[in-house]
């Protein structure tokens, strides 16, 4: 029977900061599953009633205590299987202070060739910290785009 409701299932957005001092990124090591145990950049899922750098500045203090002023957004993101879209803003710490969280079992700042890139928890974050690496000119205006679909190739 046709009730005439539509009933929409929409992506998810989650947001970050690709957090900065002195040309050293700041990671997080994930102490919540999942991906417990990886290092990560801070972020997670945009909540309603805020913008989506607002949300990326939350998210970053809420993992790492850590006040950033956002600089331009920097990556999209896309997770079609997972139905998730991630939104990472380039930011710049307004010191180098930072503190353990409950969600976080340690933090650190890595220098461009420190980066664990073998031990990262989303390829959305090793996506954008290479994009950065890759591109000497951080000020630009190119925001990057990427996907992640695991079983496109698979028959």
């Amino acid at each position: 029977m046709d009730c005439g409701h539509i009933h929409y299932i929409n992506p998810r957005i989650i947001v970050g900061c690709l957090p900065v001092f002195e040309d050293r990124i700041l990671l997080c090591r994930r102490n919540i599953e999942p991906r417990m145990g990886l290092w990560n950049l801070p972020s997670g899922f945009m909540e309603c009633g805020e913008t989506t750098e607002e949300g990326a500045i939350r998210e970053t203090f809420e993992e790492s205590k850590a006040e950033v002023d956002i600089i331009k957004l920097h990556a999209v993101y896309n997770l079609p299987h997972a139905d998730q879209v991630y939104l990472h803003f380039l930011a710049e710490m307004k010191s180098d202070y930072f503190e353990l969280t409950p969600e976080s079992s340690e933090i650190r700042l890595f220098a461009h060739d420190e980066i664990p890139f073998e031990e990262m928890a989303f390829s959305s974050s090793t996506f954008s910290i290479s994009k950065y690496i890759e591109n000497p000119d951080h000020n630009d205006p190119v925001v990057h785009i990427g996907t992640y679909q695991p079983n496109r190739d698979k028959k």
